[in-house]
C-alpha cells in the first residue's frame, strides 16, 4: 500500500501497518474518532470535518510536527502524532536531549474491544519512532487524569518524569529510552515467536518478487541466462529441464541492463503449452537453473542458504518503518544508512550472513539499526600487533575513545586478576564474535590470561551496510569501528588479518598525503576517512597449523577509522552513495528526490556528482594507476542541498590496489601494488564504475523519467572528455587506456560468487580470478571526442 512507513504482525490482532496521514482523504475518519466521547483527552469534541481536515494540515505542513494513520488488517484504526518536544509542545517545559521525540496516539473507539488491542497499537507506534536510529527517547505528556493511557505507558516501558502545567491540562511528563522499551516489551531477538514475526505469507511473497526479478535481471546481464524474445518487450527464461518457464516483460537499457516488470512463473505441459501460474520463489528459480547458473554440488546448498536469509533480511526490512524517498532525502546520515533495502546492487545473494542466526539479525543487521555496544578485550602485547598513523599513539586513541572512567574500570579488571593494564592492548570485538567464536576457538588464550574479556564499552554503535563496521551513534565525531567478524557475506568471510592490520596507517597516510598533494585532486575536493590506527591479535598455534590467509588468522583484529562528521562545513549533510540507488514502496527514487531538492536541472546535477566522483577515479587510475573499489557503501556523499558537493572515500587499506608498476611507493606500502595484466586495468573504471553503479544509476533515471539515457550517458561522456583535455601530458596513456574504446570486456561477479562463495577473489592476485562473458558495448564511445 502507497505511504506505508512500518509494518509488523501482532499474534492476536494481525497486521498492524503504519501510512502517513492525508488531511483531507482522511478528514471523515478521524473527526469520527476525535469527536467520540471516549476521546474526551483529545479536546476536539466540538470540531467539525473542515475543522478537523484544516488542524492536520497544520500539523503535517509544521517542519517539526506529523501525523499518521495506523491499519490494522488493512482497516483505519489508530491515529498517532510525531513532534520535537524541544520546538513544540513542550519547549521550555522540561530538560530536552537530543534524539527526544514527542508522541500521542489514539485508538479508534469500538464497541467490541479486542484484548490486547491498546498494547499492541503503542507497541507498533514506539517501534515506528524507534526505527528511526537518531530517536533515543520518546516523550509523552498525557493529562494527568487519563489514568488508563498512564498504566499503557507503564507497561511500554515509560518512565514517570513528574506533573508539568500546560496552557490547556496538567500533564503527567514521562519518557520511554530505547532500551526501557525494549526491555518492557521483550526483545523480538530474545523472543522466537517475535523474532520471526517478519516471516508471513505476504512478506516472503513480496520478498520472492523482488529477488527474482533481481536475479533474471542480473543473470541475463551475465549471460548465464538467455531470455527468449516473445515480441512486444516480453521475453521468456526455461529451467534447465524445460519443465518450468518464466515470463516477463523487460526494457534492455544501455550496458545490457536488464529493466524487468510483471513476472509470470509456469509448469510447462508441451512445447508451447504452459499451465497455470506458479508462485515465484528464487529458491526454486536457482534449483531450476543450477545447470546454467554453473553451481556444483557443493556450493548449492551454501548458495541456497545465502539466497534464504537475503530473502528472510528482504522481508524484515519489509515490515519495518519504511521513510519515503522525500523524506529520507532530508533525513540525517544514519537514518539514510539504516534505510536502504536492496543491498549491492549486483549481487543477487547479497545479504548471506551465514553464521548469523534470527536474533543476531535483530541485534546486528543494519537494517535493524539497533544500538550495539562493543566487547572489550585485552590482549597480551607479546601476542598482538598495533600500528597507527603518525598523529596519535596508542594511549591518545584509547583514551579519546574510551574516555577516562572506563579506562580506569578496565584497569581495575585487570588488577583484580592480578593483572598489569601496561602489559595489553584493549581490543573491540564485535559481540557476535566474542560469544560464537573467540570465547570457544580462543579459549586457551582466554584460559591463559593471553586475552582477558573486560566487557561492553559504554558507547553506542550503528551497524553500517557493511555489516562489521560501526558508527558512534551517541559521539558521530569519534571514530568508526571496524572488527573482525567470522560471517560469511557476499564471497568473503568478513574477518581481519592481524597481519594485514600492520601497513594499513602507513597506506592510508600515503594515499592521504597524494590527494592533499595533487592540483586534480584538491580541485575535486575528494578526500578519505583514514584508518588511522589498527591492532590484531596473532595466536601462534593456529599461525602455526594455517596457511596466510586462513580464516582463523583473521578472527581477532580491529581498525579505527575518522568519522566524516568531524570534517563536514556547516550547512552540509553526508549520504551513503548507496542511496542513489534507493528506491520507496511507492517507487519513487531517492535520486529524484535529491534532484527535485537542489532545484537543478537533471543534467546539471548529474554533472556535478561526476565532477565529484568520476573525475577523481580517472585522474587516479590515469596519473598513478591508481584504482578504488568505488562502490556505493564505499563512497560518501557531502551533499549541500540535494546537489553532490563533494565525495569522500572510505576502505582503504584492503581495497585499493596500484597497477602501475612505475608508481613510486614508500617501502611499508608496497603491499597495495600488483600485478594486472595490461588488457585488464581499465576494468578498474568500466567494471568497478561503469557496470556495477552507473548502468542502474541511469536505469534509474531513465525508467523514471527522469533523464534519457542519451543525456546520461552523453553527460558521462562529457565529463570523461573534459578530464582527458585537462591534461595533455597523459596523451599516451588516454591511447593505451581508451575510455571510449567502442566495447569492453563484461566482467562477471555473480559468476564468482556462484563458483566460490567462501573466498571469491584472492586479494593478493585480484585479476587471476575474474570471470568475463563477452563484451558489453561502451555507452560513452559514441560521443568520443576528435582525437
Amino acid at each position: 500500500m502507497s505511504g506505508i512507513v512500518f509494518r509488523r504482525v501482532h499474534d492476536g490482532v494481525g497486521e498492524l501497518a503504519v501510512r502517513r496521514l492525508d488531511p483531507d482523504a482522511d478528514a471523515e475518519i478521524v473527526h469520527a474518532w476525535v469527536t467520540h466521547p471516549k476521546a474526551v483527552f483529545w479536546m476536539m469534541g466540538d470540531a467539525d470535518v473542515a475543522g478537523v481536515a484544516e488542524e492536520y494540515r497544520r500539523i503535517v505542513a509544521h517542519p517539526h510536527r506529523d501525523a499518521y494513520l495506523g491499519l490494522v488488517n488493512g482497516r483505519p484504526a489508530f491515529l498517532a502524532e510525531r513532534y520535537d518536544p524541544a520546538r513544540v509542545e513542550l519547549a521550555g517545559l522540561y530538560d530536552a536531549r537530543d534524539g527526544d521525540v514527542g508522541m500521542h496516539f489514539l485508538c479508534a473507539p469500538t464497541g467490541a474491544p479486542v484484548h490486547g488491542f491498546s498494547r499492541a497499537v503503542i507497541t507498533t507506534v514506539l517501534e515506528t519512532l524507534f526505527a528511526d536510529p537518531s530517536v533515543r527517547r520518546v516523550v509523552v505528556e498525557p493529562d494527568v487524569r487519563n489514568t488508563a493511557v498512564h498504566a499503557l505507558n507503564a507497561a511500554a516501558g515509560f518512565e514517570v518524569v513528574g506533573v508539568i502545567a500546560k496552557p490547556e491540562k496538567e500533564a503527567l511528563l514521562s519518557v520511554c529510552t530505547r532500551e526501557r522499551f525494549h526491555a518492557a516489551v521483550g526483545d523480538p531477538a530474545g523472543d522466537p515467536v517475535a523474532a520471526v514475526a517478519h516471516l508471513t505469507p505476504e512478506t516472503w511473497e513480496r520478498a520472492n518478487r523482488r529477488l527474482v526479478r533481481k536475479a533474471l535481471a542480473e543473470f541475463a546481464h551475465e549471460r548465464l541466462l538467455v531470455p527468449r524474445p516473445l515480441g512486444d518487450g516480453r521475453y521468456a527464461v526455461r529451467s534447465d529441464d524445460g519443465a518450468v518457464e518464466y515470463r516477463f516483460t523487460a526494457t534492455v537499457l544501455s550496458l545490457d541492463h536488464w529493466h524487468i516488470g510483471e513476472i509470470t512463473r509456469h509448469r510447462t505441459t508441451g512445447e508451447a503449452q504452459l499451465s497455470e501460474a506458479l508462485p515465484l520463489d528464487a529458491l526454486d528459480l536457482v534449483v531450476e537453473m543450477r545447470g546454467s547458473l554453473g553451481l556444483s554440488d557443493e556450493i548449492l546448498p551454501v548458495y541456497l542458504e545465502e539466497i534464504s536469509s537475503t530473502l528472510a533480511s528482504l522481508a524484515y526490512k519489509l515490515t519495518r518503518r519504511a521513510a519515503g524517498a522525500n523524506e529520507l532525502a532530508k533525513a540525517g546520515f544514519q537514518q539514510i544508512e539504516a534505510g536502504m533495502t536492496e543491498g549491492h546492487p549486483c549481487f543477487v545473494a547479497n545479504s548471506g550472513r551465514i553464521g548469523y542466526g534470527v536474533g543476531d539479525h535483530h541485534r546486528y543487521a543494519p537494517e535493524a539499526a539497533a544500538p550495539v555496544r562493543l566487547i572489550w578485550l585485552a590482549a597480551h602485547r607479546d601476542h598482538c600487533v598495533f600500528s597507527c598513523s603518525g598523529d596519535i599513539d596508542y594511549d591518545r586513541l584509547t583514551r579519546d575513545e574510551l574516555g577516562e572512567e572506563t579506562l580506569a574500570r578496565f584497569a581495575g579488571t585487570l588488577a583484580g586478576l592480578g593483572l598489569d593494564m601496561t602489559d595489553y592492548l584493549l581490543l573491540p570485538v564485535h559481540p557476535w564474535q566474542w560469544w560464537n567464536k573467540l570465547s570457544v576457538t580462543f579459549a586457551a588464550a582466554v584460559a591463559t590470561r593471553r586475552l582477558v574479556c573486560l566487557g561492553p564499552g559504554d558507547d553506542d554503535y550503528l551497524p553500517q551496510q557493511s555489516v562489521r563496521t560501526f558508527f558512534n551513534a551517541g559521539e558521530p565525531s569519534k571514530h568508526y569501528v571496524k572488527t573482525a567478524l567470522s560471517v560469511l557475506n557476499m564471497g568473503f568471510m568478513r574477518g581481519l588479518s592481524a597481519a594485514y592490520m600492520e601497513a594499513t596507517p602507513a597506506i592510508n597516510d600515503w594515499l592521504a598525503g597524494l590527494l592533499r598533494d595533487d592540483d586534480v585532486f584538491r580541485a575535486t575536493r575528494l578526500t578519505i576517512i583514514r584508518e588511522r590506527a589498527a591492532a590484531g591479535y596473532r595466536d601462534r598455534l593456529y599461525e602455526s597449523a594455517t596457511r596466510p590467509h586462513s580464516p582463523y588468522r583473521k578472527m581477532l583484529a580491529a581498525l579505527w577509522r575518522e568519522s566524516p562528521v568531524a570534517g563536514l562545513e556547516p550547512g552540509r549533510r553526508l549520504a551513503t552513495m548507496a542511496s542513489l540507488l534507493h528506491a520507496d514502496e511507492a517507487g519513487r527514487s531517492f535520486v529524484a528526490a535529491l534532484i527535485e531538492q537542489s532545484g537543478l536541472p537533471p543534467e546539471v546535477w548529474l554533472r556535478r556528482y561526476l565532477d565529484a566522483y568520476l573525475t577523481p577515479l580517472l585522474h587516479a587510475f590515469y596519473a598513478y594507476g591508481l584504482a578504488f573499489m568505488p562502490h556505493g557503501e564505499n563512497v560518501i556523499l557531502v551533499l549541500d542541498g540535494g546537489a553532490v558537493e563533494r565525495v569522500i572515500f572510505k576502505d582503504i587499506a584492503e581495497e585499493i590496489v596500484v597497477m602501475d608498476p612505475d608508481t613510486d611507493l614508500p617501502p611499508g606500502v608496497r603491499r597495495i601494488r600488483a600485478e594486472v595484466p595490461e588488457e585488464m586495468r581499465l576494468l578498474s573504471i568500466f567494471t568497478d564504475v561503469f557496470d556495477c553503479f552507473l548502468r542502474f544509476l541511469n536505469a534509474i533515471l531513465a525508467t523514471g523519467g527522469v533523464l534519457g539515457e542519451e543525456a546520461f550517458w552523453r553527460t558521462v561522456a562529457e565529463c570523461a572528455a573534459d578530464y582527458r583535455r585537462s591534461a595533455p601530458h597523459l596523451a599516451e596513456r588516454f591511447r593505451r587506456y581508451d575510455l571510449f574504446a567502442e566495447t569492453f570486456a563484461l566482467s562477471c561477479i555473480n559468476r564468482l560468487q556462484l563458483r566460490d562463495n567462501r573466498q571469491m577473489v584472492d586479494l593478493a592476485d585480484p585479476s587471476a580470478a575474474l570471470q568475463t562473458a563477452g563484451d558489453l558495448v561502451n555507452p560513452i564511445a559514441r560521443f568520443a571526442p576528435p582525437a
